[in-house]
């Protein structure tokens, strides 16, 4: 990390935070001075940031917790300023009352460059520390956060008007609010969907980024290492059909922040099972803290939070028997952790269809497949290769046993 305010972060994965710091150190700087104002410094909190100030001061570890957290980020440089560049948020009263503040607006641009995860850039260092990690580790803090974002309820996009389902003579484009706008549709034909009928093929559930492709992974792994191993009985919450996807395959990828943020069936098949797994919000990978902290440690943990995060599981038979029982995984990160599942058990899906969409913004996704399913990637499929929903990710061959 640079010590010089304006430096261009090469690894802000998504567009979630400005990779230039000098638009984080405006950002911050202007959301505490606004909150710090002798006319708004002793304003009553929404009742939703109360509540989370009373858990935090009537449980004595959470308590000794949420102080620890911001005295163990180091006083000296460069830590002594925060990622933005600002003064590092010291307590968690002024991180409270920044934490009202943004909960009664939508992420905004600075410098026409989205500043999308606000919370996510006041708790960066507090994320690295030993604290922190406890603490964002905890189900009842946890908790606190989706309350939180419960109540949290443009221009950046070309050929916006002719991408997406939009009003342009209306105010906000007919969107009603923050979280209207991010689970817009598709204009009918934009993103067609590659082979319908063809049940070899794989297609792209999201619109998104990949961020890694793996093979024989593992039941159980040390998740928590630099490389973040996958470690399936995590991912999968332990359900029965863990065993059937040891030794397969693992495709995942992500969302940036302005892309679109519905998930689509991958293949034709029959839902047989949905769950819903509430998990952490801003736990971050170890080996991304201190002694050396990266600002991007939350992007660069998303092999981490498979096995941590809130996240949804939709487990499809798929059709195909060499592709048989697969998994999507929708996998929330920090503020954006909100999962919604829109299929349910016995429902027949065709390639393209909804399965379900994030709220309040974008995050991660996995595919997982058997190792019985043999799995080739299309030419373009790479690391932090752009793929188009309903495009064509892979295709499959004779599965080596049939079950």
């Amino acid at each position: 990390m640079s010590k010089q305010s304006g430096t261009i972060v090469k690894h802000r994965i998504g567009g979630w935070l400005p990779r230039n710091h000098d638009v984080l150190k405006q950002w911050l700087d202007k959301k505490i001075a606004y909150v710090e104002h002798p006319v708004r410094r002793d304003a009553a909190l929404a009742p939703v940031i109360q509540d989370f100030q009373n858990f935090i001061e009537h449980d004595p570890t959470v308590y000794m917790g949420f102080h620890q957290m911001f005295e163990q980020v180091p006083t000296k440089p460069p830590y002594d300023n925060d990622p933005t560049g600002q003064p590092q948020v010291r307590d968690y009263l002024l991180m409270l009352k920044l934490f009202n503040n943004i909960i009664a607006t939508a992420p905004a641009f600075e410098q026409n460059d989205l500043v999308g995860f606000p919370i996510n850039a006041i708790l960066d260092w507090p994320m690295g520390t030993t604290a922190g990690m406890a603490m964002f580790m905890r189900p009842d803090v946890d908790q606190q956060f989706k309350n939180m974002f419960d109540v949290w309820t443009t221009q950046a996009m070309p050929d916006f008007t002719q991408t997406y389902v939009c009003d342009p003579t209306a105010q906000y484009y007919g969107y009603k609010s923050w979280d209207d706008f991010f689970t817009r549709l598709f204009q009918p034909g934009v993103r067609p969907i590659a082979a319908p009928n063809d049940d070899s093929i794989v297609n792209s559930a999201c619109e998104s980024t990949v961020y890694r492709l793996a093979s024989n992974v593992q039941l159980t792994d040390s998740f928590w290492l630099k490389e973040q191993p996958y470690s399936l009985a995590h991912m999968l919450n332990y359900d029965d059909y863990t065993s059937q996807f040891v030794g397969g395959t693992v495709y995942q990828a992500f969302l940036a922040a302005t892309k679109y943020h519905r998930w689509h069936s991958p293949v034709n098949g029959t839902i047989v099972r949905t769950v819903m797994v509430p998990g952490t919000y801003y736990a971050e990978s170890p080996e991304e803290g201190f002694p050396n902290p990266d600002v991007a440690g939350p992007n660069l943990s998303q092999g981490f939070i498979t096995a941590t995060a809130a996240r949804a599981l939709i487990f499809i038979q798929a059709n195909n028997p060499d592709i048989g029982l697969m998994c999507f995984i929708g996998v929330g990160m920090a503020e954006v952790s909100t999962c919604e599942i829109t299929v349910k058990v016995n429902d027949t899906v065709k390639k393209g269809d909804q399965l379900g969409m994030f709220h309040f913004g974008g995050s991660t996704h996995c595919l997982l497949f058997r190792p019985q399913t043999q799995v080739t990637y299309a030419d373009n499929i790479a690391v932090e290769a752009d793929v188009q929903l309903n495009s064509v990710i892979a295709q499959v061959s004779a599965a080596t046993t049939s079950t």
